[in-house]
């Protein structure tokens, strides 16, 4: 497929990009691969999860790029999810998209993130390729709430609220996930009663139940979903919540780290269960 001039100058940065500012690796051979790899694989899955560090100059050109090569192998299958929208938001990006309201409304009504700058051209390239975009996040004002008063709390809102959010009650996941946020939490102490621990599962599980839907509805898509690291490495958070809703769905995880030595990756660190590692070269990857 011929890029037009717009995608072009979309993808520059990825094509700008030097092969020594990240590298990318897969897990089951340990060995240094291409991003190109990654979607030769997507013949076998329905989901790219891509976790991110949020301020990564570096991984967001390449999940731009990785976009751009999805959309080109499924032209007709691609779609892009975000936690960077919220479920309640899809029908203002959905008027977007379809060329409808001005950008300014979409960022302002929306309530795009203070770095949608990052995730623009991922939009944009979706835009001018009329590929669906998942606003896969929980509204905010819903996480507060259980943040405050338990996931139990949600059973008060009214049906319309209750929509945008997956079939309650939400399960909350045990075992590894929740020892790892243990662990960076710095402890039981600092976690702060298990509320905030509720939080986490309803982003992971309102995301994963976006994509458990969308695959429902449009059998046969190729979806890559965009979230930060701590929601998808290890297939666990968001990508256990979705074999939960879609037990059948096949999943590709690739977890992303910004690192001062990239040249270096010390297996220990990093699970099996990550499909594929992408360092990157922290002393370049900070964007704000």
């Amino acid at each position: 497929m011929k890029l037009t001039l717009f995608c072009s100058l979309l993808l520059l940065p990825f094509m700008t990009l030097a092969q020594d500012s990240y590298k990318v690796y897969s897990t089951a051979s340990q060995k240094q691969v291409s991003v190109d790899d990654i979607i030769s694989n997507m013949s076998k899955a329905d989901v790219l999860f891509y976790g991110e560090e949020h301020n990564d100059s570096v991984g967001h050109t390449i999940e731009l790029y990785l976009l751009n090569k999805l959309i080109q192998k499924y032209p007709k299958k691609a779609a892009l999810s975000l936690e960077m929208f919220e479920t309640d938001t899809q029908p203002i990006l959905n008027e977007y998209l379809n060329g409808l309201i001005r950008e300014k409304n979409l960022i302002s009504d929306a309530r795009a993130w203070p770095n949608y700058k990052d995730y623009r051209p991922m939009v944009e390239l979706a835009k001018e390729k009329s590929i669906p975009v998942i606003a896969a996040n929980a509204p905010g004002r819903y996480v507060n709430r259980v943040t405050r008063l338990g996931l139990n709390s949600l059973q008060q809102l009214d049906v319309t609220a209750k929509s945008w959010l997956p079939p309650l009650p939400i399960d909350t996941a045990t075992g590894a996930y929740y020892q790892k946020f243990v662990d960076i939490m710095g402890g039981h102490a600092g976690m702060g009663g298990m509320q905030i621990y509720q939080s986490q599962n309803l982003w992971d599980a309102t995301m994963g139940w976006s994509v458990a839907k969308y695959l429902k509805d449009h059998p046969g898509s190729k979806v890559l979903q965009i979230n930060g690291g701590f929601h998808s490495e290890d297939k666990l958070g968001a990508a256990a919540q979705l074999k939960k809703y879609a037990s059948k769905a096949s999943i590709i995880n690739v977890a992303v780290f910004a690192v001062d030595d990239y040249n270096h990756i010390d297996w220990s660190k990093y699970s099996k269960n990550n499909d594929y590692i992408i360092v990157t070269n922290g002393h370049l990857a900070k964007s704000f």
